[in-house]
């Protein structure tokens, strides 16, 4: 057994993983015929994991998911929900997040469309991605207010470090001329570089006319639509289908 004296150098090298592994009954029976590389491989690895675990904590608290407990993997696959299994496998990959590619989910209310972005959302985290999930109008409303306190320009900033960014609930409203505005810089300081998944009520045909000035709305759909992967979800609604099981 090590003595406290190294415990807390380890402690003090934030190794919190070897340390926990070290004082780790069952871990302490398994290396005891083990050689010292073996040992010591088995240390480090646990420290690995112990840094991957915290910093996917971190990741899933900064994200602040609406349903935090959606993967991809309890993907519900009954009926025919316009669902894209070939898809589902690529997006889990990550590469869409590598290439700064844009995910559109649409649909009407209640067949999937916030939980398959939560799920989304949290694959991003454990494959190392940033991620922030937010309702588009109160997103909107939050910048429109930041123009007022100064803080606009920092506050877009931090968004555009954002490797995904979900906005939940688009075109749920009708949109005023300064959402627009902010709209294109939110979406400009993204593009190609980082990815956006957003969800709509409307299909995505009817984004134009919703923006409601043509010349802002080629600009804010050539920065969303161009490159990205759609899913039109259809079928009942899940929470209904969860009710009866």
């Amino acid at each position: 057994m090590l003595n406290e004296h190294t415990l807390t150098q380890l402690r003090a090298l934030r190794l919190d993983g070897m340390v926990a592994a070290l004082a780790d009954a069952a871990t302490q029976v398994a290396t005891s015929d083990m050689s010292f590389e073996q040992r010591l491989a088995l240390l480090v690895q646990r420290e690995v994991d112990w840094r991957d675990s915290k910093r996917l904590e971190r990741l899933m608290k900064a994200a602040r998911l609406k349903v935090s407990s959606a993967c991809l993997e309890d993907i519900d696959w009954r009926g025919s929900r316009g669902l894209s299994r070939e898809l589902i496998a690529s997006l889990a990959s990550g590469d869409w997040l590598r290439h700064g590619h844009n995910v559109l989910l649409t649909g009407a209310t209640g067949c999937g469309k916030t939980w398959l972005a939560c799920a989304l959302g949290q694959q991003a985290a454990r494959l190392g991605f940033s991620v922030l999930y937010a309702r588009a109008p109160r997103l909107l409303e939050e910048l429109h207010v930041a123009h007022g306190d100064g803080s606009f320009a920092r506050r877009l900033a931090q968004l555009a470090k954002l490797d995904l960014l979900i906005l939940d609930d688009f075109a749920i409203a009708p949109i005023a001329a300064h959402e627009r505005n902010d709209l294109l810089e939110l979406l400009d300081d993204r593009v190609g570089t980082r990815s956006t998944v957003i969800t709509s009520q409307l299909p995505v045909t009817a984004w134009h006319a919703w923006l409601d000035e043509p010349t802002l709305a080629d600009a804010i759909l050539d920065r969303i639509v161009h490159g990205s992967h759609k899913m039109a979800l259809k079928g009942d609604s899940m929470r209904r289908l969860r009710q009866a099981d």
